[in-house]
């Protein structure tokens, strides 16, 4: 597994990504604690039982599937930088 940090992912992400590809796994760190990991995505499908696993690693939530709206309904007539300005108006 190779390890580099925040700042070594920033100014080398395309070279990590080809490694990546190449089936090697990316350890990002932050002042040397771990923080993210890359993997190669493909083949995610043929997992069965990933997503679950995820789910109790802890390392995935999976959303409830609703949106929710908060405040009154815009009204839809006019222009969006109106309805913009209006919520900038009234604090929203």
């Amino acid at each position: 597994m190779k390890t580099a940090s925040i700042s070594e992912t920033k100014n080398n992400l395309s070279a990590l990504i080809d490694e990546v590809k190449g089936g090697e796994v990316v350890l990002i760190t932050d002042r040397g604690k771990p923080v993210a990991q890359i993997v190669a995505a493909c083949g995610l499908e043929a997992s069965p039982g990933r997503v679950e696993r995820l789910e109790r690693e802890g390392v995935l939530r999976r959303g409830s599937g609703k949106a929710v709206l908060k405040g009154p309904p815009l009204n839809v007539r006019g222009s969006v930088l109106e309805a913009l300005l209006h919520e900038r108006e009234r604090g929203r």
